[in-house]
């Protein structure tokens, strides 16, 4: 199908491959299992596949949308073998993420129209976010931009020293404070040092604590204000970081942090150590966001761009 052209590095599509195997093994075992012995989809196959859609962490109302996706097809079709099934799930799939997370990148890219550009990252704790944070760092630099980082996850030293790390590693510059200081001062000093140091992207870590989502709107929209100080149209993308391997819970954060800010993108980690990939599906479709990042491995190199179509190649093929 032309949807599935290879727009990685064969050597990023065979991380993307090898990053989603227990997930796909997991799949295509239930899958089997519930296509053994039967020639067409009939009703009793569908059933079968709502509920492995389900269980692969791909979210009900997603796993409801596909559905009947496939038994359009087979109203239409007539008839469809369950030989066909794997190819028909990879076209519907990609169909409906097609219709609902358009204009995804196809690599490491920032607007050229914005300098510097103000990326605010938020996640709870345990994500992946610093990491994700220093990654993505490493990237985008690796692309010829100047980065600066800015450790405003100031509620735990470990998180300021884990940030130090990385910005040691990557070789690009960090700004923090001491453990306890008010996270939007980092903030304002992080934007201010920037523009000063002509750089071409801003990074922002802030604390991820959910326990009270109105202390955590309050801080959050206190260190957009303090930013739009040095840069009034900042941050320009706030970037949610979710655990793929929590399956239900990414959905439950997603919900906790898009209610608690305006949340414009998305990156799920720690899917290479996971059955639960199918989250990046329903993540994908249940909210109008669109993932732009996805972690496949514990290498600097295994952040990869989300293309919703290599995704769903390595998850099917």
């Amino acid at each position: 199908m032309g949807l599935f052209k290879n727009i990685f590095s064969s050597e990023k599509k065979e991380t993307l491959d090898k990053g989603l195997e227990k997930s796909k093994t997991n799949f295509f075992s239930k899958l089997s299992k519930a296509v053994a012995g039967k020639s067409k989809v009939d009703d009793d196959v569908l059933d079968d596949l709502e509920e492995i859609l389900v269980t692969s962490d791909v979210g009900v109302k997603t796993t409801i949308k596909i559905i009947e996706r496939i038994e359009n097809r087979v109203a239409r079709d007539k008839y469809l073998g369950t030989d066909e099934l794997n190819q028909i799930l990879r076209e519907e799939i990609a169909g409906l993420l097609s219709e609902t997370n358009v204009g995804e990148a196809t690599d490491f890219e920032i607007p050229k129209d914005k300098k510097p550009y103000v990326m605010m990252v938020v996640g709870v704790n345990g994500v992946g976010k610093t990491t994700t944070i220093g990654k993505l760092a490493y990237q985008l630099k690796k692309k010829g931009l100047k980065v600066v980082l800015g450790a405003a996850d100031t509620f735990r030293a470990a998180a300021i020293d884990q940030l130090q790390v990385w910005a040691d590693r990557v070789d690009i510059p960090i700004i923090k404070q001491d453990m306890g200081s008010d996270p939007a001062s980092v903030a304002f000093d992080t934007l201010q040092s920037g523009v000063n140091q002509d750089a071409d992207v801003i990074i922002i870590d802030t604390a991820g604590r959910l326990h009270n989502k109105v202390n955590l709107m309050n801080e959050l929209t206190k260190v957009k204000r303090v930013m739009q100080k040095v840069i009034d149209d900042a941050p320009h993308d706030v970037l949610l970081v979710l655990d793929g391997s929590t399956g239900q819970n990414a959905f439950e954060q997603a919900k906790q942090f898009t209610a608690a800010t305006e949340v414009t993108s998305l990156a799920v980690t720690k899917l290479d150590g996971t059955a639960k990939g199918g989250v990046v599906i329903g993540i994908s479709d249940q909210f109008k966001i669109p993932v732009k990042y996805i972690g496949v491995g514990e290498g600097i190199e295994d952040l990869q761009v989300f293309n919703k179509y290599e995704f769903v190649d390595s998850f099917f093929k």
